[in-house]
């Protein structure tokens, strides 16, 4: 497949970026919903009454596929917009340039860390081990994590964190004393793992309402 082919380096590269986003994901085309199961349009909803807020996404991938945060940037939101692989960032620069678009590993702290990639374009790009065992072919680079604090310098509304296995170490690096998302969607995978991120946001107040897919959705109790 073309896709498995394409390299950053390629003289084609950025031709290719703007034929996947605008012919093959159909970027010109408004449409209802643009996440993988309609979490967008429930997020869309909650923040009905906000015309201006701000977004942050952990684990971005594609600024149109399986994306929560689209309807939101439609609307006159802008956000930042987090990934560990250079082309979708660079696929973000080309059709969100109003938001902050960054390529990084958060962590607790900076170090050189192991990150697998399956192909440039993969949802399945990661730096957990274990999960990097589901990818059907993988490359493997190092790249220094960064802290949280030292990519995002504002408060936000809306907190989407989906990193393939690495969801709740991410969302235990945010401080959120000081940072107040009205708002979390999290990916989490199975029941016990749930359990987990339940009890670590209720220290943090913030109460579990809803489950969309892979997705779970959390609200702080401060919201006025």
């Amino acid at each position: 497949m073309l896709k498995n082919k394409i390299s950053s380096s390629s003289f084609f590269y950025k031709l290719y970026l703007y034929f996947r986003i605008y012919w093959l994901e159909r970027g010109f085309i408004e449409r209802e919903k643009y996440s993988q199961c309609g979490e967008d349009i429930f997020i869309n909803d909650f923040f009905k009454k906000k015309r201006r807020g701000v977004y942050v996404d952990i684990g971005a991938f594609n600024p149109i596929k399986y994306n929560n945060t689209f309807l939101l940037y439609q609307r006159n939101w802008k956000g930042i917009n987090i990934d560990l692989n250079q082309t979708s960032i660079d696929m973000f620069n080309i059709l969100r340039p109003k938001d902050k678009n960054i390529c990084a590993i958060v962590d607790f702290q900076n170090k050189k860390r192991k990150v697998y990639i399956e192909n440039l374009f993969s949802p399945l790009n990661t730096i957990s081990k274990k999960f990097s065992k589901n990818l059907s072919n993988k490359k493997i680079y190092f790249k220094t994590s960064k802290k949280f604090s030292d990519l995002v310098k504002r408060q936000f509304d809306f907190l989407n964190i989906d990193i393939e296995g690495m969801d709740f170490k991410v969302l235990k690096s945010i401080n959120l004393k000081l940072y107040k998302p009205k708002m979390i969607c999290i990916e989490i995978f199975g029941y016990k793992n749930f359990l987990k991120v339940k009890e670590y946001l209720k220290k943090k107040n913030y109460t579990y309402i809803k489950k969309i897919g892979p997705s779970y959705f959390f609200i702080s109790s401060k919201i006025s």
